[in-house]
């Protein structure tokens, strides 16, 4: 299975925003260990349906792209006179 990497100052900021959401939402302090291996967690449990469904969107994205172009290209021909 593929790991999900991230930036290390994006890293530390999802971590730091994941002991915020335990502070807020559920009263409790988390260190920084465990917030780190919570977003390990996650990452490994939801990363790849967010990623696969984000290469569904490209593919749908870039099927509509194609179609635009086949026709301005179709737009192109010349029309022969009968």
């Amino acid at each position: 299975m593929k790991v999900i990497k991230l930036p290390k100052e994006q890293r530390e900021l999802l971590v730091e925003h994941i002991r915020s959401h335990f502070e807020a939402e559920r009263g409790e302090t988390i260190g920084h260990l465990a917030a780190d291996h919570l977003l390990d967690f996650f990452l490994q449990e939801l990363g790849p349906s967010i990623y696969n469904e984000a290469l569904k969107d490209c593919r749908s994205l870039v099927g509509q792209r194609m179609q635009s172009l086949e026709e301005d290209i179709y737009a192109l021909e010349w029309r022969q006179r009968r």
